[in-house]
């Protein structure tokens, strides 16, 4: 071929074929096109021609095509499905493959190709794109509500179960995406219509958002929206989204009762040591910006123990939510007022003048707390000690506050009760004392003062004993059984936890090695692990050394255990949770002691690798049918099982707790029911019977 048009021959061969035919040059100017194509455009060529080839294509079709026919320039081949204009001006779908031809000098690119009619092929992938993911959506979300959006017609249709979860009939909601978007809850429009936008732009593969919905009847109902957009123009714009709505309410009623755990007291409602420490460190910032002065206040009452032990704990829990109360009548309302746990609670006192002021509140409340208790028929009598630190005068930090009135706290009681104590540099004598505590201590381990007790864990369903916690006992030569209350805080502190939690681990493999050997097989043994443990310098090391004794011992996995506290996993620290890897893999499980007390969140469970979740006994305690803490207890069991987690409750005292616990699926229990903390022998012996 040369020139414009091919030679005689094959021109008369190509017009022969029944394909479209077209022959254009690199500028698209076409040089010949078969009748069956110019039939179909219903033009001549010179028509055609004139016209132009970019005319005759869809426009929303044309950018792609100059895109292919550049690169097709460049590589001599063509290739695209797009829309042709036929006589009658509609659009059909062609498949067009073209090919460069053989040229001499001089002579222009030209590239010969082909139409393929492929319409029906296209509206039949369309059909079954749509029916496919639509029917895909809903089957998947069996039971939920569907809704199907035609975006550009502003036109959503809902399925009757959306319409029965609002409690709305047919007639009642108007099919446009409007209506429900008008009934979302303010707080959650802006994050909705963020979350959908990105779908919409192709940053998420789906719609996905959590939100409430304001009911017919008033109320509002947690729904997560999901949805999929499923056609789209040529452009990319969004043309149908179909999607389901799910009520959450009850997940989202579970969370929150977690979620304020995490963040109040459980008995008086009040804030817990996280949002004291959260609240402080903003008071702290403005009051150091303001040059202003801010008062913590430590308060213990005083014969609280008395009480509890002589009038059981009920009563003991009703006096507690009486000097909440009277605390909060003592300060204004903006102040903040935490219970740190046990009798002990926290004011922080804002905008002071002096120390005098804060000295006033205090006075206030020692005044407020000797009055009566009235619990029931009995009339009780307690009293409070007060420690007081102010900022600036006594710290700067968070800490140094806390250890202050802290200490001014034991200067208090050490007085006599029923007082307040302010710091002062004098107080470093009742730290000194404390120090040769620590000193004792020091000697503790080398004497043989320090022994190993062991508490049975039971499995609820047969109270067959399957654990032991080890517990830690210090008997002073001179000062009788010390608490792990009192002298765990002092081993941490002087760093003594380190050596005595190494004695401890040994202690604690070789016992459940004997006892493995000689009388259950199957027995496990948990340790408490200090945060100090894992934040000392060679804390990886230990533990790396733990594993290898383990396997030395020919531990089986999960027979030891280690338990750590939600304080320790708090800060998020990457080199902490390396080291509890470093344990599981070697065989160990860890456990999360006492779950709710103070820093529970769901984020721990999903960032760390937890086996166990301890529930603490100030929930177990007060277990009776219908109450919020046999609620609390269910959904922490409820979600440690979807989580993959076993649930030990911790303080079963009773038979009424034990069935409760029971029948919310609780794996283990472990409490004075069953047993107290036991000498190695008399545990043995106890082991032995294989129940408790």
């Amino acid at each position: 071929m040369s020139g414009d048009a091919p030679e005689p021959a094959s021109s008369a061969l190509l017009q022969a074929l029944p394909q479209q035919l077209w022959l254009l040059d690199a500028s698209l100017q076409p040089s010949f096109a078969s009748p069956s194509l110019l039939d179909f455009l219903g033009l001549s060529l010179h028509e055609l021609q004139t016209l132009g080839w970019r005319q005759i294509i869809h426009p929303l079709d044309r950018l792609e095509f100059d895109l292919r026919w550049q690169q097709a320039l460049l590589c001599g081949r063509f290739e695209m499905d797009y829309r042709l204009r036929d006589a009658e001006g509609r659009y059909r779908w062609q498949l067009a493959l073209a090919q460069s031809l053989p040229s001499q000098a001089g002579q222009p690119l030209r590239l010969l190709g082909t139409h393929t009619d492929i319409s029906a092929r296209k509206e039949a992938e369309a059909r079954l794109r749509d029916a496919d993911e639509l029917w895909k959506l809903a089957l998947e979300s069996v039971g939920d509500g569907v809704w199907d959006w035609y975006i550009q017609e502003d036109v959503e249709i809902y399925s009757a179960r959306i319409l029965q979860m609002y409690g709305f009939a047919e007639s009642e909601i108007k099919p446009s995406p409007s209506e429900l978007d008008a009934r979302t809850h303010p707080d959650d429009r802006a994050q909705m219509e963020l979350d959908r936008a990105a779908h919409f732009a192709g940053q998420a593969p789906i719609y996905s958002n959590e939100h409430r919905v304001l009911c017919k009847d008033g109320s509002w109902k947690w729904i997560h929206s999901r949805g999929m957009v499923i056609s789209r123009d040529a452009q990319g714009r969004p043309l149908r989204m179909v999607g389901t709505h799910t009520d959450i309410t009850q997940r989202k009623q579970a969370e929150a009762l977690i979620w304020h755990q995490a963040h109040f007291d459980a008995l008086t409602g009040l804030p817990n040591r996280r949002t004291l420490r959260d609240r402080l460190e903003l008071l702290l910032m403005a009051a150091d910006r303001a040059g202003g002065r801010l008062a913590l206040l430590f308060i213990d009452l005083d014969h609280f123990k008395e009480v509890n032990d002589t009038l059981g704990h009920d009563m003991g829990d009703a006096l507690l939510l009486q000097a909440a109360e009277r605390i909060r009548t003592c300060v204004r309302p903006q102040e903040t007022v935490a219970r740190m746990g046990g009798d002990e609670f926290t004011v922080v006192l804002s905008d002071l003048r002096d120390s005098a002021e804060a000295e006033a509140v205090a006075q206030t409340i020692i005044q407020a707390m000797a009055a009566a208790f009235h619990l029931q028929e009995e009339r009780v009598f307690v009293s409070a000690s007060i420690g007081i630190s102010v900022f600036p005068d006594d710290g700067r930090q968070i800490e140094e506050l806390f250890k202050h009135a802290d200490q001014a706290l034991y200067v208090a009681k050490g007085a006599g009760r029923n007082r307040l104590g302010h710091f002062t540099p004098d107080l470093q004598q009742a730290a000194l004392l404390r120090m040769r505590l620590s000193n004792d201590l020091r000697e503790a381990l080398s004497q043989g003062q320090l022994s190993l007790e062991y508490q049975a864990i039971v499995a609820m369903e047969s109270r067959a004993i399957c654990k032991a916690e080890a517990l830690l006992r210090w008997t002073h030569p001179s000062r009788g059984r010390i608490g792990p209350d009192l002298f765990i805080p002092l081993a941490e502190s002087s760093g003594l936890i380190i050596e005595i939690g190494e004695w401890v681990f040994q202690r604690a493999a070789r016992q459940v090695q004997d006892w493995r050997q000689r009388l259950h097989p199957g027995l496990q043994i948990s340790i408490n692990k200090s945060p100090v443990q894992f934040r000392h310098q060679h804390g990886q090391a230990d533990h790396d050394q733990w594993v290898a004794t383990a396997q030395e011992l020919g531990l089986a996995d999960g027979a030891l255990a280690i338990e750590i506290t939600e304080g320790l996993l708090l800060e998020g620290d990457s080199e902490v949770n390396r080291q509890l890897e470093t344990l599981r893999q070697g065989g160990f499980l860890v456990s999360l002691d006492d779950f709710g007390t103070g820093f529970s969140s769901l984020s721990y469970l999903h960032q760390y690798a937890i086996d166990l979740l301890k529930i603490d006994q100030r929930f177990v305690r007060n277990l009776r049918p219908g109450t919020k803490d046999l609620a609390l207890c269910k959904a922490i069991i409820t979600m440690a099982h979807e989580l993959g987690l076993q649930v030990v409750a911790e303080g079963v005292e009773t038979q009424e707790q034990f069935e409760l616990l029971r029948s919310a699926g609780c794996d283990y229990g472990q409490g004075y029911l069953f047993a107290r903390p036991l000498p190695v022998e008399a545990f043995e012996q106890l082991l032995r019977q294989g129940k408790a």
